[in-house]
């Protein structure tokens, strides 16, 4: 071999390790990823105390409510407890589907953080509320109810003066259009927690003409201007955040010239990040600001959005008196260049629970207030027991459901179920949209032999797309996504799958043909269809992998 050719193929390899090199520094160096929480985590409101920022997410009618977030760098999020997560601070026994928890405000004042939350349905009196803690991990105070507060949506403003100001929405008394909505304000006395003073009507319309929904208002002020940004639009294609201004915080506001500040409508129907609207601002320790959002990914069709809203952030500056987002791109990208913070390292989530905790992790949610028998982790040790309950998944109740978010296009979660049915008794696998768009991969009694069926739920029409004979007291369950084709396969030894159904259209669990504001949730579940019993489902784990590539 010539030295000539041993000295090509050195020099070829130490370049193609040098860019090998380059490329994977390249690749460390970090960047701000959106969405910064992935899945159905809409309605994002932020406050930093120091040098450490806090977020809440609204959460309708799953409990707990309120999941708190904290992060040091704003790229990365910690999750660190509820807000509400006790039965006994509120109940959500009888709100609808999308209902239950709006909008909350996160603020922070002279050693006391706030919560103001709206509640949608249910008692029309005990609507909107405030709660306190001394610690954003909690405890959180049980609510102190604002009956005088109509509308959602509520909003709080420390001013320099000491005053605090609160901001909500309301319908007008009477609507010059479909869907007009009011902006209003009126003071808030914290050590009574409650509303005094006159009310202040501060908008009538957004910046847009007739525009629906003004909604979300915040209040920030910044070199002697107060700026009210809100939400127009509504929350689907059309939404978008618009600015306005004041001298004084009760008014006259001035429409900001460069509105809206930022929207996706513009985009077109392909653009990867959508519906993005519903803002609010932070200022970093270092003088710069962000903006945290909500917006959708659509994948697999127009505005099929199966993982509903989530929470996105994007850098703003503010030139001539007026706040620019996204400076140069005027839009929500996947990716910005990393804030000027140090970067805060978190946990990586366990891809499998075992369940060897005597509390439930974070990501489990029940539907609705839980009832005291609902679940044991104690029972049996590594073991969640799902005590089977009369109640069923389309009732507007409290049903024997606990479940995670769909957080990735595609994923794979599976589990491992003991169960013995008996009677109408059925226990299994929930890919859920709501009580009328869902599958459910269930075990149960079929003319008195053990089956496991998959059935479709659309529109409330049920519809049974796969059943086998199965005899089994142990079972693994598992439900995968390619984008909006989902696989569902069972197993009697572990890692043995079965194929029972592939490539089953999944496009119906976005909430563009479900209805409603909630995402996709993978669950455990078990019913007793009406009957009485002491039956139950035990889980020895759960696994989930996502990723959205």
């Amino acid at each position: 071999m010539s030295q000539y050719f041993i000295f090509s193929r050195l020099r070829k390899f130490c370049i193609l390790f040098l860019l090998s090199v380059s490329s994977t520094f390249a690749q460390d160096k970090p960047v701000l990823q959106n969405p910064v929480l992935k899945g159905y985590y809409p309605d994002p409101s932020i406050c930093r105390v120091n040098d450490d920022y806090y977020l809440v997410c609204s959460t309708n009618e799953y409990f707990p409510g309120l999941p708190i977030f904290h992060s040091k760098d704003l790229a990365n999020w910690q999750q660190i407890g509820h807000a509400l997560d006790r039965p006994d601070q509120i109940r959500l026994d009888s709100v609808n589907p999308s209902g239950g928890i709006f909008a909350p405000t996160i603020r922070y004042h002279q050693g006391l953080y706030y919560i103001l939350c709206t509640r949608a349905g249910g008692d029309p009196v005990k609507r909107n509320f405030v709660i306190t803690a001394t610690n954003p991990a909690g405890p959180w105070s049980n609510p102190y109810w604002l009956e005088e507060a109509p509308g959602i949506d509520p909003s709080l403003f420390f001013d320099d003066d000491g005053k605090a100001w609160y901001t909500g929405n309301k319908i007008p008394n009477k609507e010059r259009y479909f869907k007009q909505r009011e902006i209003w304000l009126q003071e808030f006395d914290t050590k009574t927690m409650k509303l005094k003073g006159p009310v202040t009507l501060l908008l009538d319309e957004g910046a847009t003409r007739e525009a629906r929904n003004i909604e979300a208002p915040h209040i920030y002020k910044v070199n002697g201007y107060y700026y009210l940004i809100i939400a127009e639009g509504g929350t689907d294609f059309n939404h978008a955040v618009t600015v306005f201004r004041s001298k004084s915080i009760q008014g006259p506001y001035e429409i900001g010239a460069k509105n809206p500040i930022i929207t996706s409508r513009h985009l077109g129907n392909h653009y990867p990040i959508q519906n993005i609207g519903h803002a609010d601002f932070v200022e970093t320790q270092n003088g710069e600001w962000y903006t945290v959002l909500l917006g959708t990914r659509p994948y697999g069709g127009k505005g099929l959005a199966n993982l509903a809203r989530e929470t996105f952030i994007a850098p703003l500056i503010w030139e001539d008196g007026w706040p620019v987002v996204a400076p140069g791109e005027g839009k929500v990208l996947p990716q910005f260049p990393f804030p000027n913070l140090p970067a805060f390292k978190v946990a990586k989530p366990d891809r499998r629970d075992d369940f060897d905790s005597d509390k439930l992790a974070y990501q489990w949610n029940f539907i609705r207030t839980p009832s005291a028998n609902l679940y044991s982790l104690t029972q049996k040790e590594g073991t969640l027991r799902l005590y089977l309950k009369p109640e069923t998944i389309t009732e507007k109740a409290n049903p024997a459901f606990i479940g995670r978010r769909q957080q990735h296009i595609n994923f794979s979660a599976s589990t491992f179920m003991e169960f013995n049915p008996k009677n109408k008794e059925t226990a299994g696998l929930l890919v859920y949209q709501n009580p009328t768009h869902h599958f459910k991969l269930e075990y149960l009694l079929q003319n008195g032999k053990k089956v496991l069926r998959l059935t479709k739920v659309k529109a409330g029409e049920v519809e049974i797309l796969a059943e086998k004979a199965v005899d089994a007291k142990q079972l693994f369950l598992k439900v995968s996504a390619k984008g909006q084709a989902y696989t569902f396969h069972y197993a009697t030894k572990e890692n043995e799958w079965n194929l029972l159904l592939d490539d089953v259209e999944g496009t119906m669990l976005n909430r563009t043909m479900a209805g409603g504001f909630t995402g996709v949730y993978l669950a455990m579940y078990a019913s007793s269809n009406g009957l009485k019993t002491k039956n139950y489902a035990d889980f020895a784990w759960f696994d989930y992998l996502g990723e959205d590539k």
